[in-house]
């Protein structure tokens, strides 16, 4: 028997090298400087990894596995068994679904680990559901797996999936700050006592717990945020599911939980050319404000942390208040209502906002002094442009949850913006995404080469081919 197992980080690595102990034929594909498991044979390409298996393990994380999914269906022999075993939504299991079993030459299953995989390694218990999820019964049983079979619709392990994960991704988050807020007070070892106490395995679950959620903090974090969209969907309230899916995002940061910048410095320069559309495709679109809002000259571009300014349709009183609390990569974006009656900012405001350090400023209304602007380079992006200046009487608030062009902005979080338009990405959400982008970036980069490659029509080396 033969399977390919895309993905070779932890838990592919393990499950690659179990079913290698159990005699069965593993190719791995990783496009990742991951070490190849022993016993395994490492593929150059994911065609080359599931061309010729019987089983097809899909470990990539949720993000990357429906893009996976539709690149190895193709690829996919008759009667091939394909496996997604990441930890996604029960939708995102029925769109890969769909394109696995097109023309049903391949069968799909839904499996989720309900385990610790490198406790009980390629031994650890599934769920599975779909039309696959005998076989997965039957494939990973051999291998000493308790597998429940579910039976039904693809999404259903998942969705049980998450619903385990609320619990148990949030005892890590509870462990986390529980540790952490104890070593600030000087007394961890004592409260790590208490925690032991409580568990089964004392210290060693414990410490599985604490240390897991750091070292996977991100890949948890979209579980848990995951797990809260099916709660919004059962019409039960999300908020803690979302606060812990935001525990998870911090954990996993060199800084830990302390009270410092979700977007850091080193994320700003990382999104330095990345484009607005790319990571607007990155998030499935959301965060985009509306086509009415455009740079005011050709060639800006911005990269920095939101300093939010709600305010009076025409007034910017709350915009001269924000000045004070701007610092080095802060870009200013104000909710102006799209009020277009009367310029919110000009040469003067821009001028003291650079001087701070701002790089720049979204606006949901008007501007002016466009020609000065451009002069001195300040990258401003607005509704529209006026002479009219601006009313200085309030009321506004600075650093609130603001809306600008349809689209959400938090206190912090990143904003891109260059001549397509801006992009608001939630601060707890960069780090995926930045990862989400530059794959997106890489794929259309191949692709870009591969239509450049083909010669035109009417031309020499179309005429020979």
């Amino acid at each position: 028997m033969r399977v390919g197992v895309l993905g070779l980080g932890e838990a592919g690595a393990l499950y690659a090298a179990g079913f290698a102990e159990n005699g069965w034929s593993v190719t791995g594909y990783d496009p990742g400087d991951v070490p190849t498991p022993p016993g395994v044979r490492r593929a150059a390409g994911l065609a080359e990894a599931v061309r010729e298996a019987d089983l097809v393990l899909g470990l990539t994380g949720a993000k990357a596995a429906g893009a996976v999914a539709a690149e190895a269906a193709p690829q996919l022999r008759a009667g091939a068994l394909y496996a997604d075993m990441n930890a996604g939504a029960p939708e995102l299991k029925r769109a890969i679904d769909a394109v696995v079993s097109e023309g049903e030459r391949a069968v799909f299953a839904d499996v989720s680990v309900v385990g610790p995989v490198p406790k009980y390694r390629h031994r650890t218990a599934l769920v599975a559901s779909g039309r696959g999820a005998a076989l997965v019964a039957e494939y990973f049983g051999a291998l000493g797996a308790p597998v429940e079979d579910l039976g039904g619709e693809p999404g259903a392990a998942s969705a049980r999936k998450l619903l385990r994960s609320l619990f148990m991704k949030g005892l890590g988050a509870i462990i986390v700050q529980a540790v952490d807020a104890a070593r600030a007070a000087g007394d961890e070892p004592w409260v790590r006592q208490q925690i032991a106490l409580e568990l089964a395995d004392g210290d060693a679950t414990l410490e599985r717990l604490y240390t897991g959620t750091a070292k996977h903090g991100l890949r948890r974090a979209g579980e848990v945020a995951a797990a809260a969209d099916l709660l919004a969907e059962l019409d039960l309230d999300p908020a803690l599911a979302r606060g812990i899916s935001r525990l998870h995002t911090l954990a996993a940061r060199p800084d830990g939980l302390r009270a410092t910048a979700l977007v850091t410095d080193e994320l700003l320069t990382a999104y330095e050319g990345l484009a607005s559309a790319t990571i607007g495709d990155a998030r499935d679109r959301l965060g985009l404000p509306d086509a009415g809002i455009g740079p005011l000259w050709a060639g800006a571009r911005a990269v920095g942390r939101a300093v939010t300014v709600q305010t009076r349709g025409g007034d910017n009183r709350a915009v001269h208040e924000a000045l004070r609390l701007v610092g080095p990569g802060d870009v200013i974006v104000v909710d102006g209502q799209g009020d277009i009656s009367r310029a919110l900012i000009g040469e003067l405001i821009a001028e003291r906002a650079r001087a701070r350090g701002a790089v720049g400023m979204v606006l949901d209304g008007a501007a002016r002094d466009v020609e000065v602007l451009t002069e001195i380079g300040f990258p401003v992006w607005a509704r529209a442009v006026t002479p009219a200046g601006p009313y200085k009487d309030g009321p506004g608030r600075v650093n609130v949850t603001v809306a600008v062009g349809g689209a959400v902005c938090r206190p912090g979080d990143l904003v891109v913006a260059d001549g397509d338009g801006v992009a608001f990405v939630p601060a707890e959400e960069a780090e995926s995404t930045l990862t989400a982008a530059r794959d997106i970036e890489a794929d259309e980069a191949h692709r870009r080469s591969t239509i450049r490659a083909v010669p035109a029509p009417g031309s020499p080396a179309g005429e020979a081919a």
